[in-house]
């Protein structure tokens, strides 16, 4: 697996470097500014982009929007966002999009290298890993579309906007996955999420949990 991290702070940077390369992906290039994030994502193709919002030179949404643009001419290109801090706005706008892997983190998550290292590989997967910090600060939003769920299929519905399959849903909330198929259709017809396929409705999903 490839990766290009995109951090100002050197420390961090490093230390991601070293981190990923001892669960052997490949660090192909690291940098540390909106531009050169935009370049290094174009020219290596990664099989994940590991980006902090806030680069050089304006220090406020460089990294994302690289990663945004790179994204329109790499279509589906996997991001995984490093935050210091929940920024509501930019976790909705990653996911707008609908496809390939995404992945909101806050930087603290990185002491725990096993469950980070997961999210780099699921996201590179076309996964979509959440913050649980991220989802709870979404979830005080959530306004009309969400008032008809029952306290237990928000439940689900964060539980998806987490990454979550099924089965880890139901594991998750001790419950069987029969049950979680069930509360997820309810989900669906509630939200007026007419059928097509699982995966589109379950981003769809998502996407409205976060934008209320």
């Amino acid at each position: 697996m490839r990766a290009v991290i995109g951090e100002d702070l050197t420390l961090l940077r490093d230390g991601l470097i070293r981190l990923l390369t001892a669960y052997d992906i490949d660090v192909v290039e690291s940098v540390d500014n909106g531009p050169a994030l935009l370049d290094a994502l174009i020219t290596h193709r990664p099989d994940v982009a590991i980006v902090d919002v806030r680069l050089p030179p304006t220090f406020t949404d460089e990294g994302l929007k690289a990663a945004i643009e790179a994204r329109a001419q790499i279509p589906g290109l996997p991001i995984l966002i490093l935050s210091q801090h929940v920024e509501q706005l930019y976790a909705r706008e990653l996911l707008s999009s609908g496809t390939g892997g995404v992945g909101y983190l806050l930087k603290d998550r990185v002491s725990d290298v096993v469950s980070f290292v997961e999210a780099v590989r699921s996201v590179a997967a076309g996964g979509t890993v959440m913050d649980p910090e991220v989802v709870m600060q979404l979830l005080s939003r959530r306004a009309q579309p969400l008032e008809r769920l029952t306290e237990r299929e928000l439940e689900v519905l964060a539980q998806m906007a987490e990454g979550r399959t099924n089965v880890g849903i139901a594991s998750r909330l001790f419950i069987t996955e029969g049950a979680i198929s069930k509360h997820i259709n309810n989900i669906f017809l509630k939200l007026g999420l007419q059928p097509d396929t699982d995966d589109n409705r379950r981003v769809l999903a998502v996407l409205t949990y976060l934008n209320t």
